[in-house]
């Protein structure tokens, strides 16, 4: 009987531990919600070596890079690996057609020969605090705006109280809508040189065709160089900085991985939406996915065929359309996956088991059902509202560069006009170094054909309303193609030494009868009277609701662990390497290898043209220490809960140390934001062989390999 018992036991926790593990977790939390069954899948480590305020811990390693990845240190110099993806706009920023790193990589020999990247910082955590007493003090009696304002004073509070000295940065993120808030604190260092970038061929390896795809071959990495002043802190670029001395960096493994391994990954997932009401579902799977879908599509048409006939466009539109394609296909597998998962019927089925919960506990009356009342009136305003937003930010505020040249001369004109003279101290030269960038990749040709397909939609697609209607009588008058070419035909915009020519003579006010700078001013005014407003006070009033009904979950959930939404703060997620069944007939094996890549080999296509060095390391099986078998590793898959944000995220195994790089989702589980599916929810990550093998064998920068600690 008790040998009965013992069998019975351990079948359950076999069965508890072979499902995907869903959610994202608070570092300073895993003691009381998380360790013991980490510990159970097999992790090694404690709490306290992940995650520690007094000594050095694995979060010490681990940074916020550029604007929103992951990256992590993997040397006592200051070594840093992230995505290539992630690092992909240093790396075009520093191509011309005479020096293509895009295409042809790069690789500095030498620390002489990192290159600086003026607009790149990385930032680590110093710590975070749980201050949901401090910002919600004083709250009790108050409402509406009131107490909006009151928690907006006690945050900024907050953090003065620990940025005082301005060496570090701090803020105040809500979980659980506004149930609970964290501060997060933080070191800045902008001096980040660029190290080492393998071509596109094989950073971006399967190009749009493979984003968002397994099985995958795709070596998605890049490596930085973090430095300092000569006592460790942040300093701004100097010849004079030496490499940054970290805490703690990552250990690499070249144990590689195999199926049931527990991995995890550690990084800043960006966001999530995983406890929605229905009516939130049915307006993301039938009208905003949609819509931007289709407006994107527009987009990359022009951009594709531009950079076809051009390879200088080519250079230039790089990173602007991998940004457009991403979210594109990303969209595309959300509603299939949503839709596959049946998700309104399943948040439906959901809802009505917490008013049968909230019934029984006597709360469904005096507090619950009108939540759900207001989630039904809200939602239904909110979809109007919504889709002119989402017009708005599709066409202007991440359409045409002009539009973005015509925000940074507007706002450089509005304060010229408050100050009724020429701005004092560097504004005109902040305004250049803006413009600057936005004329490095600008092509006039492509910007006029991305605007004219994209202003018809506006007409066709809103309601009049959302629209100046001086604008829409224009366009409907003159046409899309013939209204753009008149008012591109006449802007200074268009002609950086006309525009340049008048900002430093002074006669600024010619610009204020710019067609360009009024066409934007005039779709500036409408949406922030007509459209931002009302969707921020509606968002204002469904976030209310939310925070009660996620009140409502957390108590109805109560003794079970429960994570919040990701806000792009320091998460953890863990699971094990495993494959999936994509669909009836099929299963997906949980790696692929360097065999996958020659077999993909097509020189007629960009991102499928294997470089003939890596051709040649192959049929040579030159591959020295990386190798599993007579191949090498390339990507794996595991079952991590990850979102944008986690690029270039440390994959750790039960050891902590380094194994592979997060860089991507499986198409089947896109929808992984709003509605995890553990059977085929898939993180997908670049084997940490492969890198190396890159970096050593096919650049022949191993000498970066001394730097790291590199576990045989």
């Amino acid at each position: 009987m008790k040998r009965l018992v013992t069998i019975v036991v351990l079948l359950i926790l076999a069965v508890s531990l072979s499902f995907s593990k869903e959610g994202m977790w608070v570092p300073t939390l895993l003691e009381k919600y998380n360790i013991e069954e980490m510990q159970q899948m097999g992790f090694k480590l404690s709490a306290k070596d992940v995650y520690d305020v007094n000594y050095s811990s694995l979060k010490d390693a681990i940074v916020i890079f550029g604007r929103g990845c992951t990256g992590e240190v993997i040397s006592d110099e200051g070594l840093l690996i992230t995505n290539h993806h992630c690092g992909y706009r240093a790396i075009q920023s520093h191509s011309t057609l005479e020096h293509d790193y895009l295409s042809n990589g790069f690789w500095a020999m030498n620390k002489e020969e990192e290159l600086p990247n003026p607009s790149l910082s990385v930032r680590f955590l110093e710590y975070m605090e749980d201050v949901t007493s401090k910002v919600l003090e004083g709250t009790e009696e108050v409402e509406g705006d009131k107490k909006q304002k009151k928690i907006d004073k006690n945050i900024k509070q907050v953090v003065e109280e620990v940025t005082i000295e301005g060496k570090l940065e701090a803020s105040v993120k809500p979980l659980f809508y506004g149930n609970q808030y964290f501060l997060y604190v933080y070191k800045r260092y902008t001096d980040v040189r660029l190290v080492g970038a393998p071509p596109s061929s094989i950073g971006k390896f399967g190009g749009d065709t493979d984003n968002w795809m397994w099985p995958r071959h795709t070596g998605d990495f890049s490596l930085f160089r973090i430095y300092a002043d000569k006592n460790n802190e942040p300093a701004p670029y100097s010849e004079d900085n030496v490499p940054f001395k970290p805490k703690k960096f990552l250990p690499i493994s070249l144990k590689g991985v195999q199926p049931e391994d527990f991995t995890m990954v550690f990084g800043y997932p960006g966001s999530t939406t995983e406890y929605l009401p229905s009516n939130a579902i049915d307006i993301i799977m039938n009208q905003r996915d949609p819509d931007r879908i289709k407006i994107r599509g527009r987009k990359i048409e022009v951009m594709k065929k531009d950079m076809e006939d051009d390879p200088l466009v080519k250079i230039k539109y790089a990173a602007k359309y991998s940004g457009v394609t991403n979210a594109w296909k990303k969209w595309q597998g959300e509603i299939k996956g949503l839709s596959r998962m049946k998700a309104i019927e399943k948040k439906k089925a959901f809802e009505g088991e917490f008013k049968q919960w909230a019934i029984e506990n006597n709360t469904w009356d005096s507090t619950y059902q009108q939540v759900f009342d207001d989630f039904n009136g809200l939602y239904a305003t909110y979809g109007r509202v919504v889709k002119a937003s989402d017009y708005y930010n599709e066409i202007f505020w991440r359409g045409p560069d002009i539009f973005q040249m015509a925000s940074q001369v507007n706002g450089y004109l509005k304060k010229v006009k408050k100050e009724n003279k020429l701005p004092a101290g560097n504004s005109l030269e902040d305004l250049k170094k803006e413009l600057d960038k936005l004329y490095k990749d600008f092509n006039r040709p492509t910007d006029e054909k991305i605007m004219a397909v994209l202003l018809p939609m506006l007409v066709n697609d809103l309601e009049h309303k959302f629209l100046p209607s001086s604008t829409k009588e224009k366009i409907v008058k003159l046409g899309s193609q013939k209204l753009v070419e008149k008012v591109y035909r006449k802007s200074a915009l268009c002609n950086k030494d006309k525009l340049y020519e008048i900002l430093e003579s002074g006669k600024v006010q010619k610009l204020e009868k710019d067609p360009m700078v009024n066409f934007y001013r005039e779709f500036r005014t409408h949406y922030y009277i007509y459209i931002d407003p009302v969707l921020a006070l509606i968002e204002e009033t469904i976030n209310s609701s939310m925070k009660t009904y996620v009140a409502g979950l957390v108590e109805m959930k109560k003794g079970q662990p429960f994570y919040p939404d990701a806000n792009g703060t320091l998460r953890i997620s863990y699971g094990k390497v495993e494959g999936y069944q994509p669909k009836d007939g099929v299963r997906y094996k949980h790696k692929t290898t360097l065999e996958g890549v020659i077999a993909k080999d097509d020189p007629e296509d960009y991102y499928f043209d294997v470089p003939e060095k890596l051709k040649k390391l192959h049929q040579e099986k030159d591959y020295g220490i990386y190798s599993e078998g007579n191949t090498i590793p390339v990507c794996f898959v595991a079952s991590n809960h990850t979102s944008g944000g986690n690029s270039g995220s440390p994959v750790l195994n039960a050891d902590g140390h380094l194994i592979g790089l997060n860089f991507d989702r499986c198409w089947e589980g896109t929808m992984s934001d709003v509605m995890y599916d553990p059977e085929v929810c898939r993180n997908i990550s670049l084997d940490i062989r492969y890198a190396l093998f890159i970096i050593d064998k096919f650049a022949g920068a191993g000498y970066l390999l001394g730097e790291m600690k590199v576990i045989k």
